[in-house]
């Protein structure tokens, strides 16, 4: 149990002993009285011109059970008590280990989440380790030539690993505490515990995912690479075995968590008997800004005081029944090719840690949804397909990308003049209205938004401003089905979680996701070889960080 004292505002020039003790201030405490004391939360506001810090402090009295006197002594002081998230093994016996399709954020954690439950669960990846996927992305970026099983949507950690690593979400759900705390024990850096958009930054972010691996591996899951999961065998309705390049797995259990741009995959499930459901997504562009320029407009005249983040913008405005808004901003970043089909041109957008590059990026999207489509999510994915082909084609060729000044766009122009911003995007970009690789009516809410995103923040339509496109792969197209246990509800035995099933948006979120379908698989069974009865729970504030010394039964890619 702790003391949030929230609120506190201090000047660029203070610091976290500040802080802490403007909260001894507020409570009539001394450090005395302290067993414990750290920052919760840091954000940044410079809504009046002056930018100012705004803390969270956490506080741990040294009287245990103290803290209940000081719930309601002030209005911006609260008393929590962090959840136990326990999860207690069901009575079925699983005759076979539960499998995993998918280890990007929704499967690793579901893999952990098993693994530590005793599950020992099989993790299915269709490319590459860490390592390898690096090497496989760079070659592409290098010279053109694109592996369609190890890019910068598939391959160990799912396209996340190739991000900024962000972990800002909209959904409230208590178990984001336990990825936080989790990610921290593999080596994220420390600050995300507390900073307002916290991010880990893909170099960093790739150790993490390794070591989150090894501690599966360690506990007896074994992970496959290069692995795609090619079908299902079914008998009335319920899973029995998946099928792979090498064959067979018996299996009554599949945490489904394939990503959003499984494409060949959802056309297996459609085939199996599953219905895919259309979802609201969005398509447009990666806009890329001088970083300085962006943070002039936040900050004013405090840009570049060193207690300050790189600034960051999230912009939206709506124009008729759509939204036309950005997303994935990446601060000193760059825009990557993300492509994973052959002669399709995708743009995302990255960061390193240290968010140290010249240009801000974020994609500039505006929202279509399943109404667009007859409901149909075969005919969305076309949809993505053909502006990826347009785009391609735009470029000439060899996976550059279509590209154009922003106000060029606005006008409908056509041009690109290269000045301060040099475009990042890795295989080089050709001149193009971008306008004419959209349909009339999104490219029209495009403008509209781009030109409302001018008023809202100065010098976004500058003159040196370009956009690149195209962004088509914001969130999955497809939905499949589940009921209130989280399984699907065309076939049992399957478990649909994550962002690729329509369930998440992000990290954070497709982590929390993974999680729940775990969990509903943990709570009905129990491993196989174990006793039906009596299986042991496994606390997750107990666990959290314990790697076990069970041996490892590894995972190649043959």
């Amino acid at each position: 149990m702790m003391l949030l004292v929230r609120d506190i505002r201090l000047p660029l020039s203070a610091g976290e002993d500040e802080a802490v003790a403007r909260a001894l201030k507020t409570l009539g405490l001394r450090r005395a009285d302290l067993a414990q004391a750290g920052i919760a939360r840091l954000s940044v506001d410079a809504r009046r011109g002056k930018p100012s810090l705004v803390y969270t402090v956490a506080l741990t009295l040294a009287e245990g059970g103290a803290q209940r006197s000081f719930e309601h002594c002030a209005p911006c002081v609260s008393v929590v008590e962090p959840a136990a998230f326990c999860v207690r093994n069901g009575t079925r016996r699983l005759l076979h280990a539960p499998v995993v399709c998918g280890l990007g954020p929704a499967g690793l954690f579901a893999a952990l989440l098993l693994a530590r439950q005793g599950f020992r669960p099989v993790v299915l990846e269709r490319g590459p380790a860490v390592e390898e996927r690096a090497a496989a992305v760079e070659r592409f970026l290098q010279t053109g030539v694109l592996n369609e099983a190890a890019n910068i949507q598939f391959g160990e950690g799912g396209a996340g690993t190739f991000s900024d690593g962000k972990l800002t979400t909209r959904i409230h759900d208590p178990l984001c505490a336990f990825v936080t705390k989790t990610l921290l024990a593999h080596g994220a850096p420390p600050e995300i515990a507390y900073r307002q958009k916290p991010h880990i930054g893909t170099d960093v972010l790739r150790g993490v995912i390794t070591s989150l691996r090894s501690e599966i591996e360690a506990l007896g899951g074994q992970v496959r690479f290069c692995t795609p999961l090619t079908g299902l065998r079914l008998q009335s309705g319920r899973l029995c075995a998946v099928r792979t390049p090498e064959g067979e797995i018996p299996c009554e259990a599949l945490v489904l968590a394939p990503g959003h741009s499984a494409r060949d995959t959802f056309a297996m499930l459609h085939e199996a008997g599953f219905a895919l459901q259309s979802k609201p997504f969005s398509v447009g562009f990666r806009a890329e800004h001088l970083q300085s320029r962006i943070e002039e407009a936040l900050y004013h005249g405090a840009a570049g005081h060193p207690a300050l983040p790189r600034g960051e913008y999230q912009l939206s405005t709506h124009v008729g029944a759509r939204c036309v808004y950005t997303f994935c901003m990446c601060p000193g970043g760059s825009v990557v090719a993300a492509a994973s089909e052959t002669g399709r041109v995708v743009t995302n957008g990255m960061s390193l840690h240290a968010r140290g590059g010249k240009n801000a990026n974020a994609a500039v999207v505006v929202s279509v949804s399943e109404a667009d489509f007859g409901g149909d999510a075969r005919r969305a994915i076309e949809f993505q397909r053909a502006l990826e082909e347009k785009a391609y084609a735009a470029g000439g060729g060899g996976y550059a990308a279509p590209a154009e000044n922003l106000q060029s766009f606005l006008s409908g122009a056509g041009t690109l003049r290269i000045t301060s911003v040099q475009p990042t995007y890795p295989r080089g970009v050709a001149a193009c209205g971008l306008g004419a690789l959209l349909p009339e009516e999104l490219a029209a809410c495009l403008r509209t938004g781009l030109a409302a995103f001018g008023q809202k923040l100065p010098g976004y339509t500058a003159p040196e401003a370009i956009l690149t496109g195209l962004e088509t792969r914001t969130s999955s197209p497809v939905r499949l089905a589940r009921g209130a246990d989280g399984q699907s509800t065309e076939v049992s035995g399957v478990w649909p979680c994550g962002e690729g099933a329509g369930y998440a948006g992000g990290i954070m979120s497709a982590a929390a996701d993974g999680l729940r379908a775990a969990e509903h698989i943990a709570r009905r069974y129990c491993p196989a070889g174990c006793a039906a009865e009596g299986s042991r729970g496994t606390s997750f504030k107990k666990t959290l960080g314990r790697a076990a010394a069970a041996p490892s039964d590894g995972g190649i890619c043959k």
